[in-house]
């Protein structure tokens, strides 16, 4: 195959997230039974003398969108200022007939910053729980109130939203042959950049620790697999290979790497050992083999390939000579993927549309049956990611000019976007 052509492919199966993003309420109809789910109402309980009032505004913003995007309550998003210890009309409520109050108080000690948190029965004034949190940095508020709200939720029994707490690492192109890789909160009221300089793409958390991951440099003359330690503020390089380098998924242990490479110019997929530092060829064909990720309890991978003469989604066991197995049907040129046990979403191009032309929209196929879901009906989205229990979905949304990313709630089929003001967003992971 012509290496120009090649390249180019390449770019349409990898690169596709260089698209400009929009940024707007993408929310769909709620499914879940709304009425069996509890009401509840925000209380700000900090002081007036508090120094800060950018950040008690910012989480009480916070704390109603985390609220609204569990999915397992019904809120009231009017506020309320009162005492951390309320009075009966505060601890009751009775005018906004809710079932529970969050109350929220912010302080500063000169080195940190405190919050304490207060879920109240409002029927009987009963305090179902309290914490008390605390932060050296003020610049991470956002998970402060992420943690309130995983506290609070997991204090009445409802479904986990502990992925709220998680980082999310992206890299963010930010002129040509420039991008960083930034660690922020799902929202991206938090962010913080760890790689700068040159062109750094495809960031992959090493282990589910978020203490370490890896990225594409492709700075010098052949492109190069990296890992940073973020604790000791370390990096080392794993591997380099002409033509193109990237890692599309870690096993569970975090001891196997699979790889997308093009030591001969043409793309495939290769198993790396993270402890024995050998590589395993997987893939090949005659074309383009990229995107591996591991299904099937790490049975069997699945990968991106054009072998149809355009690219869908494909699955074999861990040798080269393996037969090939094609696991989507419905349509063709699809992007991106991520899996989740026998799950995996995906973008598909679905080509001219009354929402604009050439959209991508994503889809739910189960490896065990023929369930398919399509997930998103406008726009352009891409890079899907599951979350570690995969009921939510992270994606990357693309439209005239801006970028945001998108959190999928499964169970709810509820849908929600957050922009970035500055960049285009190229890959993320969480």
């Amino acid at each position: 195959m012509n290496k120009g052509v090649c390249v180019k492919k390449i770019i349409v199966l990898i690169l596709v997230s260089l698209v400009s993003l929009y940024a707007y309420d993408a929310s769909i109809d709620i499914v879940k039974n709304s009425d069996k789910l509890p009401s509840i109402i925000v209380q700000d309980a900090t002081n007036i003398n508090f120094n800060s009032k950018k950040i008690e505004k910012k989480i009480f913003k916070l704390l109603i969108g985390d609220l609204k995007i569990s999915a397992n309550f019904i809120v009231d998003d009017s506020y309320v200022r009162t005492s951390y210890d309320g009075n009966f009309k505060n601890n009751f409520q009775s005018d906004k007939h809710v079932n529970l109050i969050l109350r929220f108080k912010l302080e500063n000690d000169g080195n940190s910053l405190i919050g304490y948190m207060k879920l109240i029965n409002a029927k009987n004034g009963n305090i179902v729980t309290q914490k008390i949190y605390k932060i050296s940095n003020d610049r991470r508020y956002p998970f402060l109130a992420h943690k309130m709200i995983i506290d609070a939720n997991n204090a009445i029994g409802a479904p986990s939203i502990d992925w709220m707490q998680k980082f999310v690492i992206f890299s963010k192109i930010t002129g040509k042959r420039k991008s960083d890789i930034v660690i922020s909160d799902y929202t991206l009221s938090y962010q913080k950049t760890v790689v700068t300089g040159g062109l750094n793409i495809f960031p992959k958390w090493a282990d589910d620790n978020q203490d370490a991951f890896y990225y594409s440099s492709y700075n010098g003359r052949i492109p190069v697999l990296y890992r940073v330690n973020l604790d000791k503020g370390t990096r080392t390089k794993i591997i380099s290979s002409q033509g193109m380098l990237v890692c599309s998924d870690v096993s569970k242990d975090g001891t196997k790497l699979l790889l997308t490479m093009a030591p001969h110019d043409q793309p495939d997929v290769y198993l790396y050992n993270i402890k024995t530092k050998r590589k395993e060829r997987l893939t090949k064909f005659p074309g383009i083999d990229v995107s591996g990720n591991f299904i099937d309890n790490e049975t069997r991978f699945a990968f991106v390939s054009d072998r149809l003469g355009y690219p869908n989604i494909f699955a074999k066991r861990f040798n080269i000579n393996a037969p090939v197995e094609q696991l989507v049907y419905q349509g063709r040129n699809i992007s991106s993927f991520s899996s989740y046990n026998n799950y995996i979403v995906f973008s598909r191009r679905e080509g001219d549309s009354e929402f604009g032309k050439n959209s991508f929209n994503l889809y739910l196929i189960s490896t065990k049956t023929q369930y398919i879901r399509q997930l998103t009906a406008t726009g352009k989205n891409y890079f899907p990611r599951f979350a570690n229990k995969g009921e939510t979905i992270m994606f990357i949304k693309n439209y005239k000019g801006q970028s945001a990313l998108g959190i999928i709630r499964l169970y709810s089929n509820k849908s929600f976007l957050f922009p970035l003001k500055v960049g285009k967003i190229q890959s993320i992971d969480w």
